[in-house]
């Protein structure tokens, strides 16, 4: 059978159950005390792009573990397509994994790396033989399959191993931290390139990483964790428009965190003073009762300048401290609602501003876009 028809056998249509594998009530300690995931609860969709996205020592990566069985869970249950796994080793659970370290064997070729986990799963040569050159097609790495590891970039290298975690057609891939060891530029181009592979394949795929930009840029949904549990479970978008409490807020993207009290609520609305008796209408997210404290949210190229301004339910004086040329756009660090590191980002879609260190300016943003969280 064509490996891209085999990789697809899992999420066919005609496949009933939408879940491919389901944690319930997973909790992982290494000591017998503390708890480092607690209680998770996780349903991962046939096909998806799925990515566990959280500082480091949030659980994301022993989550990952759990689920290839080379950890296994203090207390809970993983099932995977059907069939609880919690006894079953990681060879048999039909799951590819690729590592930061791309796990290679330096003494083998490209096409013995690739053949390995197919020759260990006794298949005949010629299905090898196939298998191999299809999946290095798939990574394109076409007539690579005679070098070794060390005559390969580290990009090529990161494709090797994904060729290698795709050749046998499992059921689900993992992938941890994979592009880290990548320069900037590189990791960039990998994300794409790994989110091309998935579309045009649908296997199902769980990523862990700390990086934003990645999780944004590949997934179709994003869990961010934080102490061992799902703090919001959602796409990409609504991960960065909506988010549920002030983590999740301040964890993506850069935000104005302005700390206050309610003074009254109105519905979905309230209006919170901030620093100095300054007032800002926002959403309020989450139980939010007059004389509480919260913490209010606003991503910096949210904020208007000047003209742009004049429609704005929140619009204030404020100086300009500093200004950063950044290319796209221009940094403004600015002293305004109580706050001296209140940032704002302008867009260059009609050049940078004409703005000096000193001046004097109005600053907008509308009550959609500011959300009254937790304290945070």
């Amino acid at each position: 059978m064509d490996l891209r028809q085999d990789l697809r056998r899992n999420t066919e249509t005609t496949v009933t159950d939408p879940v491919i594998a389901r944690l319930r009530g997973i909790e992982k300690t290494f000591d017998g005390e503390s708890l480092v995931v607690k209680g998770v609860d996780l349903d991962i969709l046939r096909g998806e792009f799925l990515t566990l996205l959280g500082p480091s020592g949030s659980g994301k990566t022993t989550i990952l573990m759990m689920l290839a069985g080379f950890e296994t869970p203090t207390s809970g249950e993983i099932v995977i397509d059907g069939r609880p796994v919690a006894h079953l080793p990681p060879h048999k659970r039909d799951i590819g994994i690729v590592f930061q370290s791309y796990a290679l064997f330096p003494h083998m070729t490209v096409a013995e790396n690739l053949a390995f986990p197919l020759r260990v799963r006794h298949r005949p040569q010629g299905e090898i033989r196939d298998r191999v050159e299809r999946a290095l097609t798939i990574v394109r790495l076409g007539g690579f399959g005679g070098r070794r590891p060390n005559q390969l970039s580290g990009g090529q290298q990161q494709r090797v191993a994904l060729a290698r975690a795709l050749v046998f057609a499992p059921k689900l891939v993992l992938m941890d931290e994979p592009l880290g060891a990548l320069d900037k530029q590189l990791r960039e181009h990998m994300q794409i390139e790994i989110k091309h592979i998935h579309q045009t394949l649908g296997v199902t795929f769980v990523y862990v990483t700390h990086d934003q930009g990645e999780a944004l840029t590949m997934s179709d949904r994003v869990a961010v964790m934080s102490n061992g549990t799902i703090e919001q479970l959602d796409t990409p978008e609504h991960i960065y428009e909506a988010p549920l409490n002030a983590f999740v807020t301040h964890f993506i993207g850069e935000n104005n965190r302005l700390p206050g009290r309610i003074l009254s609520v109105d519905g979905r609305t309230c209006v919170v003073e901030v620093a100095d008796g300054w007032r800002i209408s926002a959403l309020c997210v989450g139980k939010g009762a007059v004389g509480a404290p919260t913490t209010v949210s606003l991503r910096p190229e949210r904020v208007r300048l000047g003209d742009d301004a004049a429609d704005c339910v929140n619009r204030f004086d404020a100086d300009v401290r500093e200004l950063i040329y950044l290319g796209d756009h221009t940094r403004l660090r600015l002293s305004t609602c109580g706050q001296d590191e209140f940032v704002l980002k302008v867009a260059h879609t009609r050049g940078a501003p004409h703005l000096r260190p000193g001046a004097r300016i109005v600053v907008g943003f509308a009550l959609e876009d500011c959300r009254a969280l937790d304290p945070g």
